[in-house]
């Protein structure tokens, strides 16, 4: 399967991955989760050049993922905001956040961490079941494909 044929699959996780899984969209995440906004701030902080950038961004916006607003009117500037889109996006950016916090971090000090606001705590959020609100993981649920999920499954055994 190409790369192209992602954005068709009947599969949201592959269709996610070639929306925003490219290295620099998540690193646009991450900084727009940590509070900025503004194309020059963004640039210096993820270190993408200017042209990849503007590409990455362009493509967030017709996503629906960012939306691009005006700031000043001369000179023309503009500020990009997460939209509900976007901000739904906040638990995969910290679930990468948490996968390297425990694997890839040797200093025993996360380089980020989060304050829960309404109780003051350090947290590290996790997945919990909707139904009971025990937590989850990969081992303590099962996996039901709906039959077109499991028609493409079976289509590329082939």
């Amino acid at each position: 399967m190409s790369r192209s044929d992602l954005s068709q699959n009947v599969c949201t996780v592959a269709r996610t991955v070639e929306m925003v899984g490219e290295t620099w969209s998540l690193m646009i995440l991450r900084e727009m989760f940590l509070g900025s906004r503004r194309f020059d701030d963004l640039q210096r902080r993820t270190g993408c050049s200017p042209h990849l950038l503007s590409q990455r961004l362009k493509r967030l916006e017709a996503e629906q993922i960012v939306e691009r607003r005006s700031y000043s009117e001369r000179p023309p500037r503009h500020e990009y905001r997460l939209t509900e889109r976007g901000r739904d996006l906040w638990p995969v950016v910290i679930a990468l956040k948490n996968w390297g916090d425990r694997w890839l971090d040797k200093t025993g000090a996360p380089p980020i961490e989060l304050t829960h606001k309404a109780c003051g705590q350090i947290t590290r959020p996790s997945m919990h079941c909707s139904a009971c609100g025990e937590p989850v993981d990969a081992r303590s649920v099962t996996v039901r494909l709906s039959p077109k999920m499991a028609r493409d499954r079976a289509t590329a055994d082939r």
